[in-house]
Order: C-alpha cells, then structure tokens, then sequence
C-alpha cells in the first residue's frame, strides 16, 4: 500500500511543506535553551496553533515538534525517559489538526540528530544511536504520523541508523541532511554521497533532501547535485529565510515572503518536488511560496548565475563536489530554527 505522502504527491506533483518550527515558538514565547518537545504536553494549544498556522497557509505537509524529542538530547532537560511520550504526543496534536482540514495534509514526525558523535570518530554506537532513533520513531507512529522526516544532519552513519530505527517501528520515512560547510555537511557528504547512500539503503526514504544549512541559493546549489545523479526518488528542498543577523539581542532572518516565492519556483525548476522552509520561515512566506507554485509555471532549471541573481550570493566558490573543498568540520548537532 502506497504511503499517504507518495499518493499526495503523485496526485499533485509537488507539495509544498511548512516553515520553521523554533522560529515561529519562539514568536509564541518558547525561551532560548528550553526545549520546545515541552511544549507537547505543557503548552499544546500553541502547538496546534503551529501546525495549524502552516496549514492555514496552504502546506501540504507539516512536521511535528519532536525535532529533540530524542534521549540523549532531552536528557539535557531532565526528560530523557520521556522521548517516546513527548513524540507520540506531537504526532497526536498534528493528527487532529491535519484530520480537520478541509484537504488531505500529511503529518511527517520530523527527529532531528541525537546531538551526539558516532563512532569511531566519538562515542555513540551505532547500535544505540538506532535504538534512540527507534524510540522517537515508534513514538510518531503510535500517535498517528503519516511518515517520519529525519533532518539536519550530518553524518551518514547517523542518517543509516536513522533508517535502521524506522525500519524498526515499521513507519516509512524521508530525510534531509544540511549542507552548510562550502556545499558539504559538516562530516563532510556531498550532494552525490548522499543521493547514492539514500538510494542503497536497507530501508530506503521515501524522498531525500537538504534542509537548513546557510541561505536560499546554496541550498538550490546542493538541489541541482542531487538532480544532477539522475535520481529517481523525490527531491525534497527546505531552504532557510534568507541569511541569519543578530539585530536587537535576537536572530532575524532576512529573506521576504516574496524572495521565498522566488526560491519556492526555483526549487522546483531545480528538481525538488517536495518544497518547504527552514529557519525563519514563517506563515506569511509560505502564502507566498504557495501562491507561487499554484500560479507559476514550471521553467527549465536555473543557472548558478540566475539563482544568485534571484536569491543572493553563494556562501562559498565550492558547491562541495570538488578537491578545493575544506576538510569537515567535526562539531555536535544543532537544533533548526
């Protein structure tokens, strides 16, 4: 049986996701350093209005707030024990939502890194690193999560077990890795690496993808390697609202809903079928992007000249596929905005 995403996509050909998660709880209140997978069963009404907010705008999808939901990460916040709880509690609230729109909207339970270094090169086993990704993901499953979206991150041994732990909770999944150290992740995979690894996994993800990483313009960059493998899975590209600033003690991301309608026709010239926002997306930049793919037609994919005319100057000269590339940075997950 199809998966309801597959059926959704196929249906329509592209979807379009939601924005950012800590971005728009921090606009509800949410404090620097707490963690927002509370929220599931402190605060759940803002909860909803987060999910519904990106309903309201017209996405497709939208991911729950389980991005920590993970042991080793709420251990920071004396939660460990309750990954599972907290993950099925997110996927529950989305469910509601999405079983009250008035179109079908897929609910993706969205596990972020664990935060920790796999081995050889830190301490995390594999195995363990699978039976924390099997906890979260059998959490999103128990409370109604119609695929899990694996994102930001940065290793392939984590991205593999990832795989192993959904295929253990028996929920399909897709995944996302950022690309933000002059076109690589920060262990160092390349838009080629990734595709060939999301192409021979065991438990292969619906659809594969970037997520976060620097601006708009590297993450089509990265889009345009991936299409370049001839891939056959969906494309997924879920850029961030322009570049991060620090202005008045907060980071405000400085790309419009009208450059974000841009990227949105971009992306899909690209090849990405599956097209949301990341950090500082928010409802009123996915009106726009929606507009956009309604109401633009479909172009040849864009140059690196056309995209940086459009969104912005590259962070780097490299899109991370060639010899000049800077060795990894080796650094612990971050939580996307």
């Amino acid at each position: 049986m199809s998966n309801p995403l597959l059926s959704l996509l196929n249906e329509r050909g592209t979807l379009l996701a939601d924005g950012a998660t800590g971005t728009n709880l921090f606009a509800m209140g949410l404090e620097a350093g707490d963690a927002p997978e509370l929220w599931n069963t402190d605060a759940p009404d803002k909860i909803v209005a987060l999910y519904q907010g990106a309903v309201d705008a017209g996405s497709d999808i939208f991911l729950t707030n389980s991005f920590g939901a993970n042991a080793s990460r709420l251990k920071l916040h004396d939660a460990g024990h309750r990954a599972f709880e907290l993950s099925k509690a997110a996927a529950e609230i989305g469910r509601n939502v999405a079983d009250k729109a008035p179109r079908t909207v897929i609910v993706a339970g969205s596990v972020g890194p664990t935060g920790e270094i796999m081995e050889p090169v830190g301490a995390l086993s594999h195995a363990h690193a699978v039976e924390m990704f099997h906890e979260t993901a059998a959490g999103l499953k128990a409370g109604g999560a119609d695929v899990g979206w694996v994102e930001t991150i940065s290793a392939p041994e984590e991205f593999a077990a990832a795989a192993e732990g959904f295929a253990l909770a028996g929920l399909d999944w897709v995944g996302t890795m950022s690309f933000d150290t002059a076109g690589r992740t920060m262990m160092g995979v390349t838009s080629t690496d990734l595709a060939s690894q999301a192409a021979t996994l065991p438990n292969p993800p619906l659809a594969f993808g970037a997520n976060c990483g620097t601006g708009a313009s590297d993450l089509l960059r990265t889009v345009l390697g991936f299409a370049a493998t001839g891939t056959e899975l969906p494309i997924i590209a879920k850029g961030n609202a322009g570049i991060p600033k620090f202005h008045d003690g907060h980071i405000h991301y400085d790309g419009t809903p009208d450059l974000m309608a841009d990227y949105a026709e971009l992306a899909r010239n690209c090849g990405a079928r599956i097209i949301g926002g990341c950090c500082g997306t928010t409802p009123d930049h996915l009106r726009k992007m929606r507009a956009a793919l309604d109401t633009r037609a479909k172009g040849p994919a864009p140059t690196l000249d056309e995209i940086v005319a459009a969104l912005g100057p590259f962070s780097s000269a490299s899109d991370g596929t060639g010899d000049d590339t800077p060795p990894a940075r080796k650094r612990r997950g971050r939580r996307a905005a």
